[in-house]
């Protein structure tokens, strides 16, 4: 079941003017700066409340990023939404008629297995599941 916004995730050109940017906005610094190869993109993380806001930098070409910036611009990429067991939610949304991108959940920045639903089933809106890797 879905708990919480985890986090909004934000397309950017520039991580670190972005960083500056969004220091200026919320009054507060990012917390965390991690690379998530496997997605091609440098990810920034700030903390409102109990909500976070991720900035997504591509770091190639062919990131969906990257892609995502060519068409749309800079803005916001996805909504994010905490769940206690991936699995279990994404076989669920599978049985109630969305579209998964992720048929198995991968490893994803911030210490989360992740899984992105297709914005065709969510009326337009990019989709990610999370849930907290066990900590070992």
């Amino acid at each position: 079941m879905i708990k919480k916004i985890e986090h909004i995730g934000i397309a950017v050109k520039n991580l670190e003017s972005s960083n500056d940017l969004f220091k200026k906005l919320f009054g507060a610094a990012h917390y965390k700066v991690e690379a998530v190869e496997s997605e091609g993109v440098s990810t920034s993380f700030f903390m409102l409340g109990e909500t976070k806001i991720e900035l997504l930098q591509a770091t190639n070409e062919s990131s969906s990023i990257a892609k995502f910036i060519d068409k749309k611009g800079e803005g916001i990429h996805h909504i994010a939404y905490a769940v206690d067991n991936i699995k279990e939610e994404m076989e669920r949304l599978r049985g109630e008629g969305f579209d998964l991108i992720h048929t198995e959940p991968k490893d994803g920045a911030d210490n989360k297995r992740i899984c992105f639903l297709h914005p065709k089933s969510t009326n337009g809106v990019l989709v990610e599941l999370c849930e907290e890797k066990t900590k070992l």
